[in-house]
């Protein structure tokens, strides 16, 4: 199966810095005959403290990816948090993903399956990958296509997350598509003071590491300067990253 390729910035921040993620996505695009969807988040409606940074909203963030769909043809995935949010999302993107801390919300997932969207589902932090068989039959039972699992780490004690990589053959004996989350399972959660804390050092070896266990697919989120991302930025990857790591995990 041909890999898919997930990357983008965790946030709407502007138009601005959407087009430039999106030229270089185009870039690698042709440069390696690939089709990596875009990525961005309207609403961070999980972020650590009320005074976080959250994003445009719906309406208004639903217009600026529209615009780089138009304007760059690249395939769009973005998150829900609530059920009304499925239709007006599905009308706009090609992908609609549930957070992890979402996925056995029976509503959420029914609403996502009935655009006819692909759905991306992640798994939750404190399920194990054989677990995610239930939310893909939420899912499938009402009338999702298309569903992918993705693997993001599991909550081991306090301010961080481990990755068990055996979860991705498990997932993969529910579904054909399992992506590996190699930016968000290098967070430590609430450990930057108010701020979800990280360490994007261990970005590269996740996707190496999730290839050898057998993923499909691959989620990175990038920045053109991560220390100034306005969320998740200490596991965000530098955009100027991202074709050497496309690189390696194409040649191994």
């Amino acid at each position: 199966m041909e890999n898919v390729f997930i990357c983008g910035p965790c946030v709407i921040e502007s138009m601005e810095l959407l087009d430039t993620v999106a030229k270089e996505l185009v870039r690698l695009n042709q440069k390696y005959g690939i089709n990596i969807i875009f990525k961005a988040s309207f609403d961070k409606a999980n972020r650590t403290s009320i005074h976080s940074f959250r994003g445009p909203g719906m309406e208004k963030g639903l217009q600026m990816l529209n615009e780089i769909k138009t304007k760059y043809g690249l395939r769009l995935l973005t998150d829900i948090h609530e059920s009304y949010q499925a239709e007006p999302v599905g009308k706009v993107v090609d992908v609609i993903q549930i957070p992890a801390f979402l996925c056995r919300q029976t509503d959420l997932l029914v609403a996502a399956a009935k655009t006819g969207k692909i759905v991306n589902i992640k798994k939750a932090q404190f399920l194990s990958g054989q677990d995610m068989k239930y939310p893909v039959e939420k899912a499938k039972e009402s009338g999702a296509q298309e569903v992918w699992l993705t693997e993001r780490g599991n909550t081991f004690g306090y301010n961080n997350l481990v990755v068990d990589f055996r979860n991705i053959p498990d997932m993969l004996e529910i579904v054909p598509t399992v992506i590996m989350d190699c930016t968000h399972s290098v967070q430590r959660p609430g450990a930057g003071d108010g701020k979800t804390s990280g360490d994007r050092r261990f970005v590269p070896s996740m996707a190496l590491a999730a290839k050898a266990f057998g993923a499909t697919g691959y989620f990175f989120e990038v920045h053109p300067n991560p220390d100034l991302g306005l969320s998740d930025g200490p596991n965000m990857l530098p955009l100027d990253q991202l074709d050497s790591l496309i690189n390696k995990i194409l040649k191994k």
